[in-house]
């Protein structure tokens, strides 16, 4: 497990297909086209899903050790390459401070990112192997869903995989409820726990991301929650996979696909969380490391398809300007 001291960086992707609906409700992974040529993988070596000792999940950390994402950006943004995200802000993982930033703590959505801090959120309540009934009320969400179904039962390590590689809503309305009865007390330990991260620019309503009233954080508080999620052992182990194998209680399996699509063509990315809504735009977080050295991207707000580009060309930049 990772020092307490260290830190590193994860990214977040989607998966290709079709342009965003124009529905309110088109949500949390976007499945854009790439901006750039993608490459050919060869027959991807499917990792099932295994039962894995792991040690007991990292707990909150005291804001103060997050203090560095409050620095002076190193660079300024017309040094660093140009992206096209609304807000953005890249840090080095190991000690939070800044690179380079653009309109880090200008309040807006950030769609599914925020199912980090949901994923936070449950792995604050450890037991993992513990069963969840899956109820008819966690199914009603669109658009992205696994399909699981009224009174199937899972663990809550199998719930949690499938949410953060898949990006499903009906996972984070089973997490939520299993976690704290109901979605109203799940968003107030949410808040609880951005607090405790030192988030003073966010609040959350939902464990999903979709918009809702009132929801909202910055690129420079999301990165606190990068921080975080990176430190964690299940998370970085779940957001590092380009594939998951889902089993569902009729035996049917499926491989899931990560919505990351920069896992697999940047050799240097390890992570994140994938994220869109028609409000927030397309939204990236996004871990890389390199010989010892490790970057976080935030990306908000971006109204283009070279999402993917900007997040490789600013971490590779980032990489070898550390």
């Amino acid at each position: 497990m990772f020092a307490l001291t260290s830190l590193s960086i994860i990214i977040l992707s989607s998966c290709q297909a079709p342009a965003p609906s124009a529905s309110p409700y088109a949500n949390t992974a976007y499945y854009g086209a790439s901006g750039y040529q993608q490459p050919v993988y060869q027959q991807p070596v499917v990792q099932t899903y295994q039962q894995p000792t792991y040690a007991a999940p990292v707990q909150a950390q005291p804001a103060f050790q997050y203090a560095g994402v409050d620095a002076q950006a190193q660079h300024t943004a017309s040094s660093a390459p140009i992206i096209r995200a609304e807000s953005y802000l890249l840090i080095d993982a190991n000690s939070g401070r800044p690179l380079v930033a653009r309109n880090a703590d200008t309040v807006r959505g950030v769609a599914s990112t925020q199912k980090l801090l949901t994923a936070l959120v449950v792995l604050d309540a450890g037991n993992l192997d513990k069963k969840v009934k899956i109820q008819s009320t966690d199914t009603a969400v669109e658009p992205t869903k696994l399909g699981v179904r009224a009174g199937e039962i899972y663990t809550r390590r199998e719930l949690l995989y499938a949410f953060l590689v898949k990006s499903a809503n009906d996972l984070a309305k089973v997490l939520a409820r299993d976690n704290a009865g109901g979605q109203a007390a799940f968003a107030a330990k949410m808040n609880a726990k951005a607090r405790s991260l030192g988030m003073r620019s966010s609040y959350f309503v939902n464990p999903h991301g979709l918009t809702a009233p009132g929801q909202h954080s910055t690129a420079r508080d999301m990165a606190r929650v990068a921080m975080a999620a990176y430190r964690n052992d299940v998370i970085r182990d779940a957001v590092r996979r380009k594939y998951f194998t889902f089993r569902f209680n009729s035996g049917r399996k499926i491989t899931l696909e990560n919505t990351n699509d920069l896992l697999g063509a940047m050799p240097e990315c390890n992570g994140m969380k994938t994220g869109y809504t028609n409000a927030a735009g397309r939204c990236l977080i996004s871990s890389a490391s390199s010989g010892g050295r490790a970057v976080i991207l935030i990306q908000l707000g971006t109204k283009t398809k070279y999402i993917w580009d900007d997040a490789r060309v600013l971490m590779s930049w980032g990489l070898r300007n550390l």
